[in-house]
């Protein structure tokens, strides 16, 4: 045997050649050693989760917070209106902020407790202003919402397909709902002429809806439409 590159005669067990150092590779020769899949033995470690930067923002909204809270007592005496603010900041915190600290966050998990968030503020505000419509509007409409949104997000999440028949389906009951939304608003606001403005959303999102669930059924009209958009 003899090396391809310079010409010199080789051993049956060598495996570079001294003088050129080419490697040899002959066929009736199986090389046992294989390559290893990382250099050194060194091997890939995950990425830390960057705990500083969600350590810093939650001490900065502790500035906010508390300018807030010294205005409030300062200029009023009690605690007036600082309760928006940080009814706010606290919403904002647990939307955006929060699912960070995990390192996969579930937004199965996170986003029907962003939507109880947001009604526990809502219903604080009502509480604050003395008003009545917390039970009558803002209670059914954020439930809906969060219903639906959490149905979506879930079937995505673990079905992963038949994305149009979700998205379908999510459309016709957001149209459903438009109906029920302008009669909630009537008896929250004691409206007693019905404007029936709610035959144009239903309308419009009942036919996006069908739409959406045909093209899911019909597979040659499907293809051209993406082929019509997309091409």
């Amino acid at each position: 045997m003899y090396c391809i590159q310079c010409g010199v005669k080789l051993t049956d067990g060598e495996r570079q050649c001294p003088l050129c150092q080419t490697e040899v590779c002959h066929p009736d020769f199986l090389n046992k050693e294989k390559t290893p899949l990382y250099p050194g033995k060194r091997y890939p470690t995950p990425d830390p989760k960057p705990w500083g930067l969600q350590l810093v923002i939650a001490i900065a909204m502790l500035i906010p917070l508390s300018l807030m809270l010294s205005i409030d007592l300062k200029t009023n005496g009690t605690l007036t209106w600082c309760g928006y603010g940080i009814g706010a900041l606290l919403v904002g915190y647990v939307t955006f902020i929060l699912p960070f600290w995990f390192r996969k966050p579930n937004p199965v998990i996170f986003v029907p407790v962003d939507f109880v968030c947001v009604g526990l503020y809502l219903l604080y505000i009502n509480f604050a202003t003395d008003g009545n419509w917390f039970l009558s509007l803002a209670f059914p409409v954020t439930g809906f919402f969060g219903l639906v949104t959490t149905a979506v997000i879930t079937l995505l999440r673990y079905v992963g397909r038949g994305k149009l028949y979700i998205f379908g389906g999510a459309t016709l009951a957001l149209a459903a709902f438009m109906p029920l939304l302008e009669f909630l608003i009537n008896l929250t606001f004691d409206r007693t002429r019905f404007v029936a403005w709610a035959l144009y959303p239903l309308i419009v999102l009942g036919l996006l809806g069908l739409l959406l669930i045909f093209l899911a059924i019909c597979r040659p009209a499907r293809e051209a439409l993406e082929r019509r958009l997309f091409t």
